[in-house]
C-alpha cells in the first residue's frame, strides 16, 4: 500500500486538494458567478487533470494500472464526494450534474492520458 502511495505522489496531492475543495466551505467570488456553468467546468477540469495525472504516473510505474482502474477510481471519488457533500456537510450540496461533470472530466482525462501514452511509446520505439 505504501509503495502505491509513493508511486503516485502528484495523484495523492491532487486527490487531497479535491477532497478539501469539495468538503470545505469556499467563499463566493462575484466574477465567477458571471460565468455560466463555471462550477461544472471546474469539476470537469479538476477530474480531467486528476485522471490524466493518474494515467501518466501509472505509465511511469513498474506495474501500470489498467485503463478501467484509472477510470473507476476518480469516478468513485467524485461520487463519494457528492454523497459526502449532500449528507455530511451543511455548507455544500451534492448534485447529480456535478457527478456528471466529474465523469466527463474523467473521460477527457483518460483520452489525454492515453494520448500521452501513445506519444511516449511511439517516440521511445524509434
Amino acid at each position: 500500500m505504501l509503495y502505491r502511495l509513493r508511486s503516485y505522489p502528484f495523484t495523492c496531492l491532487l486527490g487531497i486538494a479535491i477532497v478539501l475543495l469539495s468538503l470545505l466551505s469556499v467563499p463566493e467570488v462575484e466574477l465567477v458567478e458571471d460565468i455560466p456553468l463555471f462550477d461544472k467546468w471546474a469539476h470537469m477540469v479538476m477530474y480531467g487533470v486528476l485522471t490524466s495525472v493518474v494515467f501518466i504516473e501509472s505509465l511511469c510505474g513498474r506495474r501500470p494500472l489498467s485503463v478501467l482502474k484509472v477510470f473507476l477510481a476518480p469516478v468513485l471519488l467524485g461520487g463519494l464526494l457528492e454523497l459526502a457533500q449532500a449528507y455530511l456537510t451543511t455548507s455544500r450540496s451534492g448534485e447529480w450534474l456535478d457527478f456528471v461533470a466529474n465523469t466527463i472530466g474523467v473521460c477527457i482525462g483518460v483520452v489525454i492520458g492515453y494520448g500521452v501514452k501513445v506519444l511516449c511509446f511511439r517516440s521511445s520505439s524509434k
